[in-house]
């Protein structure tokens, strides 16, 4: 502060000496010479007719030979990817349904929902053993049509499951329906478990519109941490590519945001049933059993 202080005292003990300020040169005007008629008149900036027609003779005929020089050749790389670039897929349409496909009397379906790596498959695989169901997994039909050679779907579906978002619904409604008849056709069965779908509330309430409503939903609670240890190991040998880090952070947060309503819209009309999968495999599925033996029964 003292430090602070003196060196105040000694700004305001100084004098300052200001430098005379001089008076401008006035300014004296340069009188012009006048035009004189021998004199080359001044331009008014504008080019004449005739030097635009040449200039334009000359621009085009440099762009005619430029042209001709490269017929034949081979399209630039970006224009020749932009020129072999596929059509996006033309989706199928469900709007035009106006009855669902199946009646609810003939045909039972249970949606199977739980965050990724909840267990929903192996769950699913003894529900079809003892109870006589069709297993249905939307990712598992998904994966195969984008394997399946000649599928117009293929490209699009990879995209879509490699950045771990959600498959266009329409997609995914038509592969269901197209397995529940196979499954009703070659093996008469009506019984189905849809794993991992609805993933959102729009595709629930088309399917139902459209295909069949549900009996019920069988929902596997998990938290999140167990959920990435499970995937990371599964990772380890499943070839699967969206069984990566980054990929697997981003289903969770799309399960979160588009999952969790379907839950609760289905809690309002009563049918969740709600199951914890920290227990081993085999506890999880004592309690599934009672579920499904109630099921039976009606």
């Amino acid at each position: 502060m003292a430090l602070r202080a003196a060196l105040a005292r000694t700004r305001l003990g100084t004098s300052i000496v200001r430098a005379p300020i001089s008076k401008p040169t006035p300014f004296r005007a340069v009188a012009q010479r006048p035009y004189t008629a021998g004199a080359q008149k001044p331009s008014n900036g504008k080019p004449s007719t005739a030097a635009l027609i040449a200039v334009a003779s000359l621009g085009f005929a440099a762009y005619y030979t430029i042209v001709k020089s490269r017929e034949g050749q081979p399209l630039p790389r970006k224009q020749k990817i932009a020129a072999e670039k596929p059509e996006e897929p033309k989706l199928p349409n469900l709007e035009d349904r106006k009855i669902p496909t199946f009646d609810q009397k003939d045909v039972t379906v249970v949606f199977v929902l739980g965050g990724p790596g909840a267990g929903k498959g192996t769950q699913c695989a003894k529900i079809k053993e003892d109870f006589d169901f069709v297993h249905l997994s939307a990712g598992d039909l998904l994966r195969e049509e984008q394997q399946r050679e000649g599928s117009q779907y293929g490209e699009l579906i990879k995209s879509y499951i490699k950045d771990g978002l959600i498959v266009p619904m329409e997609v995914t409604i038509v592969l269901l329906e197209n397995a529940m008849k196979e499954a009703m056709k070659k093996e008469n069965k009506s019984r189905f478990l849809i794993d991992g779908f609805p993933r959102k509330l729009d595709q629930a309430v088309k399917f139902e519109e459209a295909v069949v409503p549900c009996q019920f939903v069988l929902y596997f609670e998990c938290p999140e941490e167990v959920l990435l240890k499970r995937l990371l190991k599964r990772g380890e040998s499943s070839g699967r590519i969206d069984d990566n880090i980054e990929s697997i952070k981003k289903r969770f947060r799309v399960f979160a945001d588009t999952s969790f309503p379907v839950i609760e819209e289905y809690e309002t009309q009563g049918k969740v049933k709600k199951l914890s999968c920290e227990n081993s495999v085999d506890g999880v599925y004592d309690e599934v059993k009672n579920i499904f033996n109630n099921l039976v029964k009606q």
